[in-house]
């Protein structure tokens, strides 16, 4: 845990954080997993943005800025070439462990891309509702009920998970072989600092 003294002002232009980065402590996980953050304009200018912890820590984690009128490029040509789905609720989302249980048994099958809606739980159904092409995608919702731990935001909907709580807990089920604890701790981190951050102080070893 960081404990020393910083008299940092200006924000570290990759976590964000002002008074204490957190870029030291980021893991480097060995991953398969394909996940693409599909983020929203507003979502690039909060520093509670946590999807910025997948991309630090994923070798294949990439992120691609929402449009309402231009769907991002490179993103939808992936979608052309390899079977894809969107992580959202509704009635007819499949479970990601059914999801799995299918690609295990069909080893010829292509690896999926996962899209992960990244901006508030308004943003993503706006991204959504506004984005035909998304409409037409397969959906996967995760397998497990989880209580979030954000706090850094208000008008939190009960049972909804902020960008990188979905992250860890859809490699848990791809990949229950691996150990990803190492991402949650980095998350855990992340909204100690922050916290101590708005507070114009660095998070010492009482926090």
């Amino acid at each position: 845990m960081p404990t020393s003294q910083s008299t940092q002002t200006a924000a570290c232009p990759s976590c964000g954080l002002n008074y204490q980065c957190i870029c030291a402590h980021r893991p480097m996980l060995d991953s398969t997993t394909q996940i693409a953050l599909l983020t929203h304009p507003n979502e690039t200018r909060r520093v509670t943005n946590t999807g910025k912890l997948l991309t630090h820590s994923l070798p294949n984690c990439q992120v691609h800025i929402w449009d309402r009128v231009n769907p991002p490029v490179e993103l939808v040509k992936q979608i052309a070439e390899q079977p894809s789905y969107l992580l959202f609720p509704s009635e007819e989302a499949i479970e990601v462990s059914v999801l799995q249980a299918s690609i295990n048994t069909n080893e010829s099958q292509s690896s999926p891309l996962f899209i992960i809606l990244d901006g508030t739980w308004q943003e993503a159904k706006k991204m959504l509702n506004k984005s035909p092409w998304l409409q037409t995608l397969p959906k996967v919702v995760l397998s497990s009920e989880q209580t979030s731990n954000y706090r850094l935001r208000r008008n939190q909907e009960v049972g909804n998970l902020c960008t990188c709580e979905v992250g860890i807990s859809l490699l848990q089920q791809l990949e229950p072989q691996n150990d990803f604890s190492s991402l949650q701790q980095y998350f855990e981190l992340f909204l100690k600092v922050y916290e101590a951050d708005r507070q114009h102080r660095v998070l010492t070893a009482r926090d």
